[in-house]
């Protein structure tokens, strides 16, 4: 795990100090020697000139939308299919299990079409959708062990008060399960935010790319203009947001994770 640390951990800090480089420094320089005198103006580049604040922007609003979109339907169906028992339960339950092993470039070329001809191709609210739909297998999968491990009691007491099904949900259950919300919600973010794939097929209006085709535009266009430091700060501005997700949340994705494991 040490020998995987490292070797993970070394890329990301080459790229975080060759940001605060110039082009010179990277190229003829000791690659992990601290720069003597930082260019944060690399930053201000890459930020307003290759355009990164405007992907990023798209990029928020598309995985926000999605993930709250993901967290809602999957947890609703993750609910259900373990609180509930009712004829094809364990069928409806093995449908999602199986979406999840379904390669989605199969399925690109039918959804491109789809896609276009409801109108959405190179919108927001088309990627949103596609991007849950693809999303909302893995939350069902992940919330469904973890909803069945809370204790039943609560809900029986709550439905005595008079609360409704829906109240129950909401007001009782949901609150319990918020380990596993959070932790399930971080693993859905970075993948989401890491999409590559679906972006590429289905959002080809430049003024709407999401950050990773910003970034594919951005290692094109620098490296022709041999601009490597405004290359290297507009790969460590797209990290922060993962990062910065990662570290603030991590003590709810070890307790999600522990948490839905035993019974």
């Amino acid at each position: 795990m040490l020998g995987w640390g490292v070797v993970t951990a070394l890329p990301l800090l080459w790229a975080v100090l060759s940001s605060f480089k110039t082009d010179k420094q990277i190229l003829t320089g000791d690659p992990w020697t601290l720069p003597a005198d930082p260019q944060f103006g690399n930053w201000a580049r890459a930020w307003s000139e290759a355009s990164i604040g405007r992907y990023m922007l798209n990029s928020l609003i598309v995985v926000g939308g999605a993930l709250a979109l993901t967290m809602l339907l999957g947890s609703l169906v993750a609910y259900a299919l373990a609180r509930y028992d009712f004829r094809g339960n364990r069928l409806i339950y093995y449908v999602f299990v199986t979406a999840m092993f379904f390669p989605v470039f199969l399925a690109l070329v039918p959804l491109f079409f789809v896609v276009r001809q409801l109108g959405l191709l190179g919108t927001y609210h088309g990627l949103i959708l596609v991007y849950a739909a693809y999303a909302v297998p893995f939350t069902v999968f992940f919330l469904h062990s973890f909803f069945r491990t809370l204790p039943g009691e609560v809900a029986e007491a709550a439905f005595l008060d008079g609360c409704s099904h829906g109240a129950v949900f909401f007001r009782v259950m949901l609150p319990m399960a918020r380990p596993g919300l959070v932790a399930v919600g971080i693993f859905n973010f970075v993948g989401l935010w890491n999409q590559y794939l679906l972006p590429l097929v289905l959002n080809p209006n430049e003024k709407r790319y999401v950050l990773v085709q910003g970034l594919a535009n951005l290692s094109v266009s620098q490296g022709y203009r041999s601009d490597w430091s405004g290359l290297f700060a507009g790969l460590t501005i797209a990290m922060l947001p993962v990062l910065i997700a990662y570290v603030a949340f991590q003590r709810h994705i070890r307790a999600g994770m522990t948490a839905g494991s035993v019974k």
